[in-house]
């Protein structure tokens, strides 16, 4: 995306998704968004849930340290996807 002129940020969590109509919603969902409004510009933030499920895929993370989401229980360890790994998956 930088090549086109944007800069995003990204929060990645698994889970269940509700559908709502034409919509999507659930706690995975929220999970989810508030993990994307803690993450900075150009930086992909992911649960600890993601980060077990792609073992083995080559990505590497950074530890983020814990966070309280509004709306969901506990607390929840964050990671962010290292930089290299995001310009190989933009790279093609």
């Amino acid at each position: 995306m930088p090549e086109l002129g944007l800069r995003i940020r990204a929060g990645i969590h698994t889970g269940e998704v509700e559908l709502i109509g034409d919509d999507v919603g659930g706690m995975a969902v929220n999970i989810g968004a508030r993990i994307g409004a803690l993450a900075g510009t150009g930086e992909v933030l992911v649960s600890s849930t993601v980060r077990e499920l792609v073992v083995g895929s080559g990505l590497g993370f950074v530890d983020r340290d814990t966070h309280t989401l509004k709306g969901a229980p506990g607390e929840w360890h964050l990671f962010a996807v290292e930089q290299e790994a995001l310009s190989g998956i933009a790279s093609g």
